[in-house]
């Protein structure tokens, strides 16, 4: 899967305001459709205290942060499945990406145009789930084509493929015409496995990002509570968002001013803060660290990975002749104060190939190449 999460929405909803705020990269944004057409691209620190607290022990030079990339596409409208608007330039993008942070306007303005004229959070999200859901039914048919002629060829283990795939299919197909999403639909492993060649837009994890004025950043309404309605019902998640809000935090550098300025707003924290982690999590990524007097930095690793993968995620090299990792927790280095310390308590670990990393570890490899 991409590391990385598509913003997508109808036109004019706040994308490209909230992609600026979360990238501090320049997208163009104005009061037209189709404003952005070729993607804009910008990388996200992911804020994490683990990080800031193992910097405060060993002081080190240079601090680096595990970071997510964003993409900024094209708005999508009704009829993009069959080419309306950019339809097909905005298909093609999306499937690119591994997570779909879908912007949802929650706010009134008379001066910012809507393509519907009016403001209507569901029926917003469900245009754009329709749509994806008719995409991919295209390319569930032509899978299903391909997976017929299969099923009649000789070999044995062809015709047992083909037959996983259309059984797969014969599940997803129903879920995709009432304009429902692949990932809503229960499949076996095996099943997973046999239709992941179709990229399905709709089998992508997805969360929602209500794009909210500075009054509903505070208290929420009820355009927000028929977002987190939708987002519970499909098992997804749904952060609140003010662009113009968020513009301005950004422009603070200073932590206590940033804190103090939060605090005067009566806001408990950043809304592109919320949506960086839970896109993280979406992309089914974990962190681990390493630490000296040189650099503390946060490195990232699919859930699960071992030991080894971890090492060549810093440098091929590492992966290849990898011999060993030393590891201790975040936990454990909070708890004892120090690596002295940890090693007294019998908490510093020796792992091997098949280690697999913990969210949290803080690890030195030891390589020979």
């Amino acid at each position: 899967m991409a590391l990385n999460c598509g913003i997508v929405g109808l036109p004019n909803v706040g994308k490209s305001t909230i992609f600026s705020a979360l990238s501090s990269a320049p997208a163009e944004a104005a009061n037209y459709p189709f404003c952005t057409i070729n993607p804009n691209v910008g990388k996200v620190p992911v804020s994490d205290e683990r990080l800031t607290n193992l910097a405060a022990v060993f002081q080190p030079q240079r601090v680096i942060p595990a970071m997510v990339e964003f993409v900024d596409i094209a708005g999508l409208v009704k009829g993009a499945s069959k080419g309306e608007g950019l339809g097909n330039q905005f298909l093609s993008h999306i499937r690119e990406v591994g997570v779909i942070a879908q912007v949802v306007r929650c706010f009134d303005d008379p001066d910012i145009i809507h393509v519907a004229h009016k403001v209507d959070p569901g029926a917003d999200m469900e245009v754009i789930a329709i749509e994806l859901a008719l995409a991919d039914l295209e390319t569930l048919h032509k899978r299903r084509e391909r997976a017929e002629r299969f099923r009649k060829v000789q070999a044995k283990p062809e015709q047992k493929l083909a037959e996983t795939v259309l059984a797969a299919l014969d599940k997803i197909g129903p879920a995709l015409e009432q304009g429902k999403s692949a990932r809503q639909v229960s499949l076996g492993d095996e099943e997973k496995a046999a239709v992941a060649d179709c990229h399905f837009i709709t089998m992508k994890p997805q969360l929602y990002v209500c794009n909210v004025d500075e009054a509903g950043i505070r208290q929420g309404n009820p355009y927000v509570e028929t977002v987190k309605q939708r987002a519970l019902t499909e098992g997804s998640e749904a952060v609140c968002i003010c662009g113009k809000f968020e513009a301005e935090l950004g422009s603070i550098e200073d932590p206590e001013e940033k804190a103090a300025f939060l605090k005067e707003l009566g806001i408990p924290g950043s809304g592109l803060k919320a949506l960086t982690q839970a896109a993280y999590r979406l992309l089914g990524l974990s962190t681990f660290f390493t630490a000296g007097a040189d650099e503390c930095r946060a490195w990232t690793i699919h859930t699960g990975g071992t030991a080894p993968k971890a090492a060549g995620v810093i440098h091929t090299d590492f992966e290849q002749g990898f011999i060993k990792a030393e590891v201790y927790s975040y936990e454990d280095m909070i708890r004892y104060g120090s690596e002295a310390k940890i090693k007294e308590a019998g908490k510093y670990r020796i792992e091997g190939k098949d280690y697999a990393v913990r969210d949290g570890d803080v690890m030195f490899f030891k390589f020979n190449v």
